[in-house]
Parts: structure tokens; C-alpha cells; sequence
């Protein structure tokens, strides 16, 4: 981008001409399988890594669970007793697959290295169309990136075909009008290339509409299409790659790569940061190997088959209303009609970006948590692949997790605190239906605590030992020094925000569930600027909690091994505030839970720091011109 001044653009060719394409909608009560899929269900399964991978956490945890029963085992079993079971079977379950998810994800990546890396030629070129679905986002930052990726596919030489499509949302007026300023920024600067802008006037379905409308009015001249979020960015690398892959493989309906997460500057985005991108991969190579082809999709940095999409994965209504989280059905809906999905986790070069405070990334989450809680009424549907089911639950176990983690929580607070508590006497004497609690020691509290926090800790301690253990990595990361103490950054503060998540996350499932619908705003960024007020009453749940809490210890009624869960719900506001803290705009903090793409920054992202700084430049002078 050469000449980022705008020039007089002609609004009529702001799109090509119409190629439609059919999207019947689905029905989930019968199945469907297209014509048009390959016959390959006769390849390996990879059944091995399944067996090991769910194996191992189904029997670590029926070990934990038998060693639980026989302390219950006191007097025999109540209800209360079978309940508590229940809860310690399936919080740790997912703990254990985690475990084992990241333990052969280890296995296969150190196996995949010692064998050669074959690079195949595309089979056929592709036409590919890069669609960046937008909505009330910051144009300079979304035009900024497209040119970033426009600039680094320009000076890649690939036998494929990229035009890129900003499809916008937008209802606020003001912004259309700096989308639409951007966009003749771009095409002005961008003349060897095909770049598009269409802009629908109602946000009908939002972004399943928003695809859907593209595919049914332009997807029929484009093999193939790779959908983007606003905050997305990737290199020409991983788009060609992903490009070359799908020409390959004509199986493949979708191809889905592991974005990493890129531009963080607070406190809590660089924690999630230094996680996704230190922890993150053994969990997608392990995720990647027992998937197979079943995977998944997140909606955002994969290829897609627009042929077979349009075919199979159009998203009909659930109770009358709108399928929020529309990604992991949709892969469900693609391998249902004969088409594998496949998840690429060792693609370099896929970004994407996190939200900057606390406050931010839990109205996120709750977005989130009520789509993904919805998923349980689409898992009966009919044909799908058990694994695709598997997927869906998993999505909204994730976020149930969370009331299951407080229940548990609070009734081993009032188990676990030895004898003399009047909880215990209550429970054993005045109330005769109630369990008979056994004596648990303070000695065997904390091994129970040891034993659940080192297995939380383990796939971080995985991942960071990994890294670790190549002298270049560690050296990417600012030294040895500067890493130990990233990781023990992130390790803290990550401990310190759990409770308040599990608690935020409680609540999102309990607003879910009496029907508060959220409001699918567009995400703050680069961080929302919240007063103490709004932080008080924003977290006054955790507050009350975790004073409670405290108070509960003074009294002796609560057991002193959750006084870091109450200090962390105690000061919950406090850990808010602090959570959008500028560390990279400090000099004592730039360095701190930093990442190898900092360090040796990536072509693409330089690219993208610099075209967003000039865009919005070019917008401002624009504006103050007139």
C-alpha cells in the first residue's frame, strides 16, 4: 500500500458480478448426506490415540473416584454422598482429559519431527475469497489487516487465485462512513488486486447471515472460502497452505488452523497471550490427532469447501431462535453430509486477538456460554458423527463446569475442616438423614489440594518444559531468566482470576438458563474504560463470596485450604482494575509474559502495526478536511 490518500472511486464496482449459489436449510430430524462427498470413511480412524487419550483420563479418574468412595464408604451412602461423587467424577474427568489430550499431543509432535516434512503442490488452483465479516469495528484496524494480508499474498507466488471481501454489518452510520472512506483508501492502493465491500443494511441472523447472504449471492464463483473474524490476521504462508491443502485433499470440507494470539498490551490479555501461545499447542496436537477427521471449527482462520458448505450447513432456527454458536455445528452438519474436517494445528502465521480487561473478556464469555449451552438441544440431531457430538458437549460442559467446580467447592469447604466443626456435628447428630461425614485431616486437605492444582498445573508445566528445553525458544522468549519468570507470572495471575471466572461463568449459565438473552454487541478491543462503581457492582457476587468466605474461616466453619480462593473473590474488583493495566506502555513491563512473535516479529504483523497506524492516519485527515 503505496498511497494511502484517497482518490474518487466508482461505488458501482464495490462488488463483482452475482454468482449465486443454493443454501437450502437443514433439518436436524433427519440425516443428510451429500452427492457430490468422496468416498473416504475406509481411512485410518486413528483409533490408538482415542483409546489412550480418553483411556488414560477415564481410568485416572475412576482411580480418584474409588479412593473417594471408600472414604465415604462411613456409614454407608446418601444421596448427598452420591451427588458429591458425581461432582468429583465429572469435574475431574475433563481435568484428566486435558491431561492426556497434551500428553499425546507431546507424543505425536516429538514423533512428527523426526520425520520429513513433505511439501505437496496444489492439485488444481483454487479461486479463494477471504471474507472478513465486520460489525460496528474499528475501520482502520479491520482495513489495516486486510491490507497487511493483501501486501504479504503479493509478494507470495502461489498458483492460487485471492480476491478479499469486507462484508459488513455495520448499523451505526458513522462508521459505515469510514468503512466506506477505508475502502476506497484500499482499492486506490490496491489495483492489482480484487477487493471487495458490500454492506447489508439490516444484520439480519448476524453472522451466519451475513456468510449466508455472500454464498447465496457470490459463493458460486469461489471454490473455496476462507472466513475470517475482525481481529484476524494471517500470514500468505498459512493462507496459501491452507489453500494448498484443501486442492489436495478433496475430501476435505473444512481445514481449520490454530490461531495464536498477537497484540496484546494489559496485564490480562498478555496472560491469555503467554498461555495460548506457550500451552496452547500440545493441547491442539493432541486435539488434532484423536479428532482425525472429525474435527472442529471456531469459526474464524479456516478454509472452507463453498460448494459443500452451501450443500449441508445451512442453520436452521432451535426453539425458534437463532444458532448462536453456529461454528461447531456447522463442522457437525459438513462431516454429517460426508465431508471430513480437519484441523491443521502446525500452520504458522494464523492470529488473532484477545480482549484487553476482565470485564471485556467475561461479556464475551457469556455470549459465548449462552450459544454454546444451546448446543445441547442440537446433539440428538440426527446422523451425526459420535465425535462431532462429542464436540458439543464438550462446549457446553465447558462453561457448566463452572457451577459444578462452586457446588463442589462449597461442600468440601464444610467437610474438609476437621472434627469439632459444627457443620460436622450437625450434619452427623442433630439431622440423622444427613451423611455421617469421616474425619479428613488438615494432612490429607492439602494433598487433595496438591493432587487437583498439579493437575491443573500440568499442561502448563508440559508445554513450559518443552520450551524450555530448546535453548532457541527459550532465547525467543527474552532468555532464560526473562521466561522463568513470564511463567511464573502467568502462572500467578491465571491462579488469582480463575475463581472469579468460575464465578462470572456461573452466573452466565444461570442468566442462560432463566432466559436472559445477551446482546451480541461488537467486543471492546482494546479495552473499556470502567469506573470503580462499575467495577463494584460489576463483581459484587464474587465480593460477597469471597468475604463470606473469610468470615466463614474466622468462625471456623470453613476450611483454611480455600483462603486463596477467597482472596481472590475478595479482591476481585481490585484484580479487575488491574487486569487493564498497559504493561507493554511501561518501561518495567514490556518484557513481562512476552512471546516469540514479539520478539522476532513476524512479516505479516509488522505489516499490520503499520498499515493500521497509516489508515488511521489517512481516516483522521480525511475527517478533519471536511
Amino acid at each position: 500500500m503505496n498511497d494511502m490518500s484517497p482518490q474518487p472511486f466508482n461505488p458501482q464496482n464495490w462488488m463483482p458480478a452475482h454468482k449465486p449459489i443454493g443454501m437450502p436449510t437443514q433439518d436436524f430430524r433427519n440425516p443428510y448426506r451429500d452427492r457430490d462427498a468422496p468416498n473416504w470413511q475406509k481411512r485410518s480412524y486413528n483409533w490408538a490415540s482415542r483409546l489412550f487419550t480418553f483411556g488414560a483420563a477415564l481410568l485416572t479418574t475412576g482411580l480418584l473416584l474409588a479412593a473417594f468412595t471408600d472414604w465415604l464408604s462411613t456409614g454407608g451412602f446418601g444421596a448427598l454422598e452420591y451427588f458429591l461423587i458425581l461432582m468429583v467424577g465429572l469435574t475431574f474427568f475433563w481435568i484428566s482429559l486435558s491431561v492426556s489430550t497434551a500428553t499425546v499431543g507431546i507424543a505425536s509432535f516429538w514423533l512428527q519431527q523426526r520425520k520429513p516434512q513433505q511439501v505437496m503442490p496444489p492439485s488444481t488452483a483454487l479461486d479463494v475469497a477471504l471474507l472478513v465479516p465486520i460489525y460496528n469495528e474499528n475501520p482502520s484496524d479491520v482495513f489495516g489487516n486486510a491490507a497487511a494480508m493483501l501486501e504479504d499474498l503479493r509478494a507470495a507466488k502461489s498458483k492460487h487465485r485471492f480476491s478479499l471481501f469486507i462484508l459488513s454489518d455495520t448499523q451505526d452510520p458513522e462508521i459505515a462512513d469510514q468503512e466506506m472512506r477505508a475502502m476506497m483508501i484500499m482499492r486506490n492502493a490496491q489495483e492489482d488486486v480484487q477487493i471487495y465491500y458490500r454492506r447489508r443494511r439490516q444484520n439480519t441472523d448476524r453472522k451466519t447471515g451475513n456468510i449466508t447472504d455472500w454464498i447465496e449471492g457470490w459463493g458460486g464463483g469461489y471454490k473455496a472460502m476462507l472466513v475470517l473474524d475482525a481481529d484476524s490476521l494471517m500470514s500468505s504462508k498459512a493462507i496459501i497452505t491452507l489453500a494448498d491443502e484443501l486442492s489436495n485433499d478433496p475430501s476435505a470440507g473444512l481445514i481449520q488452523s490454530c490461531p495464536k494470539l498477537f497484540g496484546a498490551q494489559t496485564l490480562f490479555a498478555r496472560m491469555q497471550q503467554f498461555s495460548n501461545v506457550t500451552y496452547g499447542w500440545p493441547m491442539a496436537e493432541g486435539l488434532a490427532l484423536w479428532s482425525n477427521r472429525e474435527g472442529n471449527y471456531w469459526g474464524h482462520n479456516a478454509i472452507i469447501r463453498t460448494a459443500a458448505f452451501a450443500s449441508c450447513a445451512g442453520l436452521p432456527r432451535v426453539k425458534d431462535r437463532l444458532i448462536l454458536s453456529h461454528d461447531f455445528v456447522e463442522a457437525s452438519l459438513l462431516r454429517r453430509a460426508g465431508w471430513a474436517v480437519r484441523f491443521m494445528p502446525r500452520i504458522e502465521g494464523s492470529y488473532e486477538e484477545t480482549p484487553a480487561t476482565l470485564i471485556d473478556y467475561v461479556l464475551r464469555d457469556r455470549r459465548w456460554c449462552q450459544g454454546n449451552l444451546q448446543h445441547l438441544r442440537i446433539m440428538s440431531a440426527a446422523g451425526l458423527h459420535a465425535v462431532s457430538r462429542f464436540h458439543l458437549l464438550h462446549g457446553a460442559i465447558s462453561y457448566l463446569l463452572s457451577p459444578a467446580w462452586f457446588i463442589l467447592l462449597m461442600i468440601w469447604a464444610l467437610i474438609s475442616n476437621g472434627q469439632g466443626s459444627n457443620v460436622i456435628s450437625y450434619f452427623s447428630d442433630a439431622s440423622p438423614k444427613m451423611p455421617i461425614w469421616p474425619h479428613i485431616s488438615t494432612v490429607s486437605s492439602m494433598l487433595i489440594l496438591l493432587f487437583m492444582y498439579g493437575m491443573l498445573l500440568a499442561p502448563k508445566v508440559i508445554g513450559a518444559a518443552v520450551m524450555w528445553a530448546s535453548p532457541d525458544m527459550r532465547r525467543d522468549y527474552g532468555g532464560s531468566g526473562q521466561f522463568a519468570a513470564s511463567f511464573a507470572l502467568e502462572v500467578l495471575t491465571s491462579f488469582a482470576y480463575a475463581p472469579v471466572l468460575m464465578i462470572q461463568q456461573t452466573i452466565a449459565v444461570l442468566r442462560s438458563l432463566v432466559g436472559i438473552h445477551e446482546n451480541w454487541e461488537p467486543q471492546m478491543r482494546r479495552g473499556g474504560k470502567y469506573t470503580i462503581s462499575t467495577l463494584i457492582k460489576f463483581h459484587i457476587v464474587e465480593q460477597v463470596f469471597g468475604f463470606a468466605l473469610v468470615f466463614g474461616m474466622m468462625a471456623g466453619i470453613v476450611s483454611l485450604w480455600l483462603l486463596p480462593i477467597a482472596i481472590s473473590l475478595s479482591g476481585a474488583v481490585f484484580l479487575s482494575a488491574i487486569s487493564g493495566v498497559n504493561l507493554v506502555g511501561k518501561s518495567w513491563g514490556r518484557r513481562q509474559l512476552g512471546t516469540p512473535d514479539e520478539v522476532r516479529v513476524p512479516r505479516v504483523i509488522a505489516l499490520s502495526s503499520r498499515y493500521r497506524a497509516e489508515m488511521r492516519e489517512a481516516l483522521d485527515v480525511r475527517i478533519a478536511a471536511e
